[in-house]
This record gives structure tokens, sequence and C-alpha cells, in this order.
């Protein structure tokens, strides 16, 4: 008979389903955590404010690693977002909105709020953003991908690079996410989802322009992102007998 504490077993169960998906589907949930949007952007004022101590965050993303991989690459299957290299401001908007399920990602629930308070919070953000950035990623690979990037590159600059920069590195100051080197996969669904209302505190300014688009026009603009290299620094590579 087993002697693994049944805590421990339900403690691995669900890890291991938390890393099946990333956002579920609800376009009509408005809940919010109790003290409602008010408690969520205070909080998200208060890490904010915090100075990030990445060696401190290290601990913390630990939990955060078993989906994210400890690189921060996540999968390129699209399921788990790439990480490493983001945008602190960025990370902190995305955490704060999914503990007060702004943002809907049940799968994730129950990691953040194990983060304590705002300075948990600004550590794990900077940690994350401190990654060098793992080669490799989820690219458009279809036969018809050269002219996918290209078809997606005049999209991006016609409607996305005023905000997510020339080359998709974003803006943290104002909080615009690092897009380049994303997986294609995860890209097309985040899109997608922001488009079609299932990703709540989306920015209404992208919603108005991500509705022109339909699907096809959506996966030009991932391939296209997809395509680049992620800004920061790259990790080294793996030498042989290491």
């Amino acid at each position: 008979m087993s002697t693994t504490p049944n805590f421990l077993i339900l403690a691995v169960l669900l890890l291991i389903a938390g890393c099946a998906h990333d956002d579920t589907r609800h376009p009509t949930h408005s809940a919010v955590a109790p003290g409602g949007p008010a408690a969520v952007e205070a909080e998200r004022a208060l890490a904010l404010a915090e100075a990030g101590d990445a060696g401190r965050g290290k601990g913390a993303y630990a939990v955060c690693s078993a989906c994210h991989q400890p690189s921060g690459l996540g999968k390129r299957d699209g399921s788990t977002p790439k990480l490493a290299g983001q945008h602190a401001t960025v990370l902190i908007k995305q955490i704060t909105d999914i503990r007060g399920d702004v943002r809907v990602v049940p799968t994730m629930h129950g990691f953040v709020r194990e983060l304590r308070d705002p300075r948990d919070i600004a550590d794990v953000a900077a940690y994350i953003e401190s990654l060098c950035n793992p080669p490799g990623n989820g690219r458009y690979g279809l036969s018809d991908a050269d002219a996918r990037i290209s078809e997606g590159r005049q999209l991006f600059a016609r409607d996305c690079a005023d905000c997510h920069r020339d080359t998709g590195q974003g803006d943290k100051a104002k909080g615009y996410p690092v897009l380049a080197g994303q997986h294609f996969r995860y890209l097309v669904r985040q899109m997608q989802d922001i488009r079609d209302g299932y990703r709540k505190a989306a920015d209404p300014d992208m919603v108005k322009i991500i509705r022109k688009h339909g699907n096809d026009k959506l996966q030009s603009i991932a391939a296209y992102l997809a395509s680049l290299e992620t800004p920061g620094t790259a990790c080294e590579p793996i030498r042989a007998g290491r």
C-alpha cells in the first residue's frame, strides 16, 4: 500500500492539470476578486512601485517552470507562451489580472495566488524579465511561410507597430508586450480571443484594430512575429559535454 501523503498526490495532479491549457473561453465571464476592479488596480500599482528583485523571484518562479519551462521558453506548440525577457510591467499586469479574475486562466489561478503580496509579484516578474532568450520557438512552418510572413510584416507595420514598435519589441514604460519571437500558435489564439471577446481586460484600442481582421490575416501577423528574434540577451549555446 502506498504511503504517499494524499495532499502530495493532489498537488501533483493539480500541477499536471495546470499545464494542459492557458486560457479557458468564457466570453460572458465578468467575475473579479473581492474588492472588484479597484482592488486589482491597487495591487498592480503597488507591484509596479516595487523595484523587483530577480534573486528573490527565482524561487517563486519554480512553480511556474513546470509549464513555462525553467528557461521561460514555454511550449512550441503554443499551449504555453514564451515568457523569457518579457517586460516586467507586462508580467505584473497579467499576474494581477489573473489573480483578480479580470483575465480568466483557471489553470494559473492557484499558482499566481501563491504569491503573497505585491513585492512577490514584482520579484517574480523581475526574474522572468532577466532570463536570457532560449533559441527556437514555434514558427509557422507551411509551404506558404514566405508569403505569410511578407503579408504579416505589412499588416503589422500598418496596424500594430505604433504600440508594439517596429520589430515587435513592445514598450516597457507603457506596458506593451514583447511579441517578437512568441510562439505562432499562441499568438493566433490570443489575437482571436481578444477579437472575439474571450480575453478580457484587453486594450480597447487594440480590440478595435484587431476586429477588422479575419483568421487568415491574424495568421499572417502571427507568422511574421514568430519569425523575429526576441530582443534582449540570447542564451549561450549548449556546448558538447555540458
